[in-house]
């Protein structure tokens, strides 16, 4: 390994600046940035998937670490900078130019990589639904997501709370969900309106005799009317008041109140 130019230096020699419309925001302190890389845990020769790398500071910690990072960067500006730290790290890093929303990601892979990403503000959410609602066991290992502190308290919430949600229910029905730190707006440049947090999510066992279509369709229609009791807002779902009454979910009930074991049930008996 050779050794790499602080990151401001690099921002400063290829002239780069955050980007709005990207929603970026870059993060220089290495000491955070190597807590956000142990977050997954060890990862010696492992696969690592990152989304959104900008001029490389996490990308750094990561290979730092001994990951193997493949990086999708949609922002070619940050190119040269990512290939400096690719020469740096012979064989460790792959850099593709390319919108993660259209990058085949699984067949990146041999293997089942961790995903860590300080993800753009603008796409994370569409990214993070796409990962949890594919094929179980999914392609990859692990999440470690930064998000904005509200989204990813909306992701480990529970029932019966403000921010209990759809999201909630996608991130737990057949995954754990937990924030593993804050980051504070003051780490960023340029420091953002919002905290942020990082969230770790680990794939478990997906219930049996369900649908993923299915649960996506009760939250979707549950929590796009939240204010509304469950047989007005399922109303949507084909069969699935009917299908509430005869698990005994009482469908006078608003759906912050329904259990992610309640929608799983839900889901079940609706094939």
């Amino acid at each position: 390994m050779t050794e790499l130019p602080p990151l401001r230096d690099v921002i400063r020699k290829y002239g780069l600046s955050a980007s709005k419309a990207l929603g970026q925001n870059f993060l220089f302190d290495t000491q955070l940035l190597a807590r956000i890389a142990a977050v997954p845990g060890k990862l010696g020769d492992a696969e690592v998937f990152e989304v959104g790398p900008g001029p490389g500071g996490l990308t750094r910690a990561l290979l730092g670490a001994g990951a193997k990072v493949t990086a999708v960067e949609r922002d070619r500006r940050c190119i040269p900078a990512l290939e400096e730290v690719a020469e740096a790290y012979p064989g460790q890093l792959r850099v593709i130019e390319g919108d993660a929303l259209e990058v085949d990601a699984p067949s990146l892979f041999a293997g089942r990589p961790h995903i860590v990403a300080n993800l753009p503000y603008n796409v994370g959410t569409a990214l993070l639904v796409g990962w949890l609602t594919g094929g179980w066991q999914p392609w990859w290992a692990s999440l470690t997501l930064m998000f904005q502190k509200e989204v990813a308290e909306r992701i480990v919430a529970a029932p019966g709370t403000e921010a209990y949600g759809r999201l909630a229910v996608l991130a737990q029905w057949r995954s754990e969900a937990r924030i593993a730190m804050t980051v504070h707006r003051s780490a960023f440049t340029p420091p953002p309106k919002v905290m942020s947090a990082i969230v770790h999510i680990t794939p478990g066992e997906a219930p049996q005799g369900m649908r993923v279509e299915r649960i996506e369709a009760l939250t979707g229609a549950a929590f796009g009317q939240r204010r509304k009791m469950l047989r007005q807002s399922l109303k949507g779902v084909p069969g699935a008041v009917e299908a509430a009454e005869r698990l005994g979910i009482d469908t006078s009930r608003r759906a912050e109140t329904v259990s992610v074991a309640e929608f799983v049930a839900l889901a079940r008996e609706l094939g």
